[in-house]
């Protein structure tokens, strides 16, 4: 069985055999460990002389972990494991005899190691009171005090360290099971062997220091685990404090292993410190440890100081160092945070924090992102101390006086690029990305020191800014590209003081001191002209500042024209970067300041004039699993066409300036969608014979023609702002050109539609604001061409969703169209609803289709144009509507869909129901309605909830019943008694309901309120479900 099984492991690991064999092997091997005599075969496979080889000794280990593991094995058995592996461990790792050579390879002495945890975990409690005794026996040759023997002692901390990754190890997600035993485990080291253990790692240390690094390394690694959860005075004693320091200190930078020693020794302190306890105990072991005599130490060396602006700089070492730093600072913070003024912790604390800060500022102002990230956390923790105590506490107080203006000096010199970095370049793109990461979180530090001292924030800021602007403004070619990057970029994150009330005036003076402060900048920004320097970064920052404080061009029109100049000179820019985003920000300033445009709207309208002509390209195929980045894809031909809209529409905002005479109105229309009909002539053909690149030429002119409207009109149909006015009729009659040659591309392209139907679909939304009810007479051929047979349901539902706005919009004027064109219009609609989905995909939009069918009917009835369903054009189709609605209120797989036909059906009610009945008998305005809306409506509040996947528990099932509570409310309304009759001979019978039930719904329903009887209906609908 032995060989069997020694076999199958060689076949299961070697790649050249043969796949069947290969499989039945590894089918054998999973088997193992639930045979009766797998625990022998594997360790005897394991400690066996000649050994096997290294893969079959290694699964062996794996087998004997499981069996181990799984519980099943009696006490006897286990303990016979232990002997044999003890034996073995002895003669493999305390034997002198030995050569290296005999000793186990590092992986499988992890293995063995695990094996020996799993062991211990079963074992240490009862059985093997000496484990620890036992292993740590392997440390010291035959007779020696001293951990003398390198084997053992490897092994000895190997086990340490499998053993806290097992019961301790927090990163690791545990059965409450499995953490209780874990805790009791630890108990039993705590009391058992804890300070054995402890002395043991001193005396390691002591021995190994400069003979192995290795085990050093591994002797620390294990210490940083276990301090967290055994008491830290067996740990922290004067001498393991000093062999720590000693390893820190005078670890040579030149050499690998001692530089490996160092970093670890630092990590070790690290977790050290991580270790959870009273903040006034942390105080002193800061103290005990010297962390900042350490550091101080660390920092004047030749690694971080002397070789700091060299090559040679040792990141590493900083990164690590920066990370003792931090841990240091955030404990001292939290003890302040539980300190008052009379607490000895107090002045203890603050004590630390002066030592501590100039250690902070010193990483905070590295010039490596990496290592200034490494002290945020604990600046902001600091930061948020003072934000929070600074007016209660009068010593965190004087100390935050004293401490913010380095610490904000310091974040803004955070905040400039550089010297080494390069804008724009395309190689640099994640260190790009990762300096604006950077900057957003300086950000943050910057704001909370605003909120503690607003005044040093923005006497602070104010100074960056204005002096680096009167510096560019003596001389230009001596200010560097960073710096007045860095000012501009505080001043835009200055809006967010400046701006604090929406704006920067009331009455035309400022809101606050720091808007007042801002509008200065703002001068000096317009005055000096910075947009003249010739760096793209530089140029962008300045369009997002006219951008973002365009109150200020409001109150200071003379600037417009002079910053318009430099913005048209910014658009024009080389960089793709800078050019698309640029169109964007040009866009936003025009749409601001539009009313102050009308007597240079023809010159901006010519300037612009060369970004206009549209070229189309074929996107390229990019695949879902595509690595495309962001800058890649603002360079894509969609992105720069979407890009480009935005100067068709800030040409709409232009042509439509307060100031522009109408008639110079129409002609700067004619300019630009001149060349755009020119367009259409020459590839309306060649896009109507499948020519894909025209097809994508024609969608971009019908895209061009509406974003020109959106940008041209503000006013939407039924609009009651006094600021919104339709245009002029002339204006109108061109953009009414612009409508009939997008029908006439939607009539005639029959490839690739929906291309085209996306474009016009789009167009047709912008085009109502320009139009108003001159789009009426061509609504027809809209939606012929928009929802054709090969319209998919999303694009049904979206062209429903802007015929809802257009009835809404011209509810006065529409009927006799929307009387022409609804019965074909809603046949379309139900060749959608009934075709079956096919996908995830499809259902989602099938539902939505169904939710605009019924917003749209809706609409209709909320708009007074409900005689259009029952004209005589659309009479024929009315049982068709009803039925649809009957059909979607009865699906308890969509319960959305089914409350709005609720919906509808209770509109159609108070619609057509007549007056409210007190006495008497019933008066619709629909002859017959009343029991119409008895027989068809009342029955389907109860056919929703009797379908059997019908959940009474659902929260969106129980609105949808509410929905139809409000239905038998609505038509008890209009009918009254005759409803209540009803009732009770027909319906309520007929579903086999008792006559105490009846009795005592029908007087909820005639009694209570709507809110009263939403609730009971919804109550009795639980309890029939039961």
């Amino acid at each position: 069985m032995e060989a069997q099984v020694e076999n199958a492991i060689e076949i299961a690991s070697n790649p050249t055999a043969d796949r069947n064999f290969k499989s039945q092997a590894l089918e054998f091997i999973s088997q193992l460990p639930s045979q009766a005599e797998s625990q022998r075969i594997c360790l005897s496979l394991f400690i066996r002389e000649p050994r096997c080889s290294e893969v079959v000794r290694h699964t062996a280990l794996d087998v004997l972990d499981n069996v181990v593991g799984s519980g099943r094995l009696d006490i006897s058995t286990l303990t016979l494991i232990r002997e044999n592996l003890m034996s073995y461990a002895r003669t493999t790792y305390c034997n002198l005899a030995h050569n290296q050579a005999t000793v186990d390879s590092p992986n499988l002495q992890n293995k063995l190691a695990q094996t020996f945890t799993f062991l211990f975990v079963t074992l240490y409690p009862s059985e093997w009171l000496s484990y620890f005794g036992d292993i740590l026996a392997l440390t010291s040759s035959s007779g020696a005090s001293t951990k003398d023997h390198a084997p053992g002692v490897v092994f000895f901390l190997r086990v340490l360290i499998q053993i806290h990754d097992e019961i301790a190890d927090v990163f690791l997600s545990r059965t409450p099971e499995e953490r209780k035993k874990g805790n009791e485990l630890k108990d039993l080291i705590r009391e058992r062997d804890a300070k054995t253990i402890a002395n043991s790692w001193q005396e390691i240390l002591l021995q190994w220091k400069g003979k192995d690094s290795k085990i050093i390394e591994l002797c620390l690694a294990t210490i940083g685990r276990w301090v967290s959860w055994i008491d830290i005075s067996l740990v922290i004693t004067e001498t393991l404090r000093d062999q720590l320091h000693e390893l820190v200190i005078s670890s040579s930078p030149h050499a690998h292993g001692p530089v490996a020693v160092r970093e670890t020794a630092l990590t070790t302190l690290t977790e050290i410190l991580r270790k959870k306890m009273n903040p006034d105990y942390k105080l002193g072991l800061l103290e005990f440890l010297k962390i900042r005599d350490v550091v101080a130490h660390l920092v004047s060396s030749p690694a971080l100081a002397d070789l700091r602006s060299t090559s040679q700089y040792d990141t590493d070492l900083a990164e690590s160092v920066g990370q003792l730093v931090n841990h240091s600072l955030s404990d001292i913070v939290r003890a302040l945070e539980s300190a008052d003024d009379q607490n000895p912790i107090m002045m203890q604390a603050v004590s630390q924090l002066k030592g501590f800060l100039p250690l902070v500022l010193r990483f905070f102002s590295d010039e490596y992102d990496e290592i200034c990230s490494t002290v945020i956390p604990c600046l902001s923790d600091l930061l948020t101390l003072f934000r929070k105590r600074e007016k209660s506490n009068a010593m965190i107080h004087e100390q935050s006086v004293a401490m913010l203006a380095p610490i904000l000096d310091a974040i803004v010199m955070k905040m400039r690029y550089d010297e080494t970095s390069s804008w724009g370049n395309e190689d640099a793109q994640t260190d790009e990305a990762e300096f604006q990461d950077l900057r957003k979180r300086l950000h943050v530090l910057q704001q909370t020191i605003a909120a503690v001292d607003p005044s040093l924030y923005q006497d602070k800021l104010s100074v960056v800014v204005i002096s680096t602007f009167e510096n560019f403004q003596r001389d230009a070619s001596r200010v560097d590209w960073r710096d007045l990057d860095l000012a501009m970029h505080e001043m835009f994150l200055f809006g967010e003081q400046g701006l604090k009330t929406g704006g920067l005036y009331h009455k035309s003076k400022p809101t606050t001191l720091a808007a007042e402060r801002l509008i200065g900048m703002m001068f000096k920004l317009v005055e000096t002209d910075v947009a003249s320097s010739m760096h793209p970064a530089v140029q962008l920052q300045y369009m997002e500042i006219c951008v973002r404080y365009y109150h200020f061009f409001d109150a200071n029109p003379q600037f417009i024209s002079a910053t318009l100049e430099r913005f048209i000179q910014i658009v024009h820019h080389d960089h793709v970067k800078v050019r698309t985003r640029s169109w964007y920000l040009f866009h936003r300033f025009v749409k601001h300041v539009r009313q102050h445009l009308g007597d240079i709207a023809q010159t901006v309208i010519q300037a612009l004039s060369d970004l206009l002509p549209i070229k189309a390209e074929i996107p390229d195929e990019v695949s879902d699993n595509s690595d495309m980045s962001s800058n890649e894809d603002q360079q894509s031909p969609s992105a720069r066409f979407d890009s480009q809209l935005y100067l068709y529409e800030a040409i709409g905002c232009i042509c439509s300036a307060r100031g522009v005479l109408v008639e110079n109105q129409v002609i700067y229309i004619r300019t630009v969608i001149g060349p755009l009909f020119s367009d259409f002539e020459v590839h309306l053909g060649p896009a109507k014979n499948g020519d894909e690149l025209a097809v994508m030429q024609v969608h971009h002119l019908i895209m061009a023609l509406g974003t020109l409207a959106r940008g041209f009109s503000d006013w939407t149909p039924a609009s009651t702002s006094p600021a919104a006015t339709p245009p002029a009729n002339e204006v109108s009659e061109e953009f009414s050109r612009c409508s009939e040659a997008i029908l006439v591309a939607l009539e005639s392209v029959s490839v690739s539609t929906e291309v085209i139907r996306h474009a016009a679909r789009f167009a047709f939304s912008r085009l109502v604001g320009v139009l108003g009810s001159r789009i009426l007479p061509q609504l027809p051929r809209w939606i012929e061409g928009l929802l054709s047979r090969t319209s998919s349901k999303d694009e049904m539902a979206l062209f429903m969703r802007l015929l809802d706005q257009v009835v809404y919009g011209f509810k006065t004027e529409i009927f006799e169209i929307l009387n022409t064109l609804l019965t074909p219009l809603l046949q379309r609609v139900f060749t959608g609803i009934a075709e079956p989905a096919t996908g995830t995909d499809d259902e989602i939009q099938l539902a939505e289709l169904k939710r605009e069918y019924l917003s749209f009917l809706l609409v209709i009835l909320n708009n007074s144009l409900e005689a259009v369903l029952v004209s005589e054009a659309n009479q024929a189709g009315f049982a068709n509507v009803i039925s649809t609605i009957e059909h979607l209120a009865k699906d308890a797989s969509d319960f959305p869909t089914a409350k709005l036909a609720f919906t509808v059906l209770c509109r159609m009610v108070t619609t057509w129901g007549g007056p409210d009945v007190q006495v008497g008998s019933p008066q619709p305005t629909l002859p017959g309605f009343d029991r119409f809306m008895m027989e068809r409506f009342s029955p389907l509040c109860w056919s929703l909830p009797s379908q059997p996947n019908f959940d009474p528990k659902d929260a969106q099932g129980k609105q949808a019943m509410g929905e139809a509570a409000g239905l038998q409310k609505a038509i008890y309304t209009k009918t009254g008694e005759q409803y209540l009759n009803f009732l009770r001979t027909g319906e309520l019978s007929g579903m086999g309901m008792d006559p105490g039930t009846v009795d005592e719904y029908l007087r909820a329903l005639s009694v209570s309120d709507a809110k009263t009887f939403k609730q009971y209906f919804q109550n009795l609908v639980q309890r029939s479900k039961r």
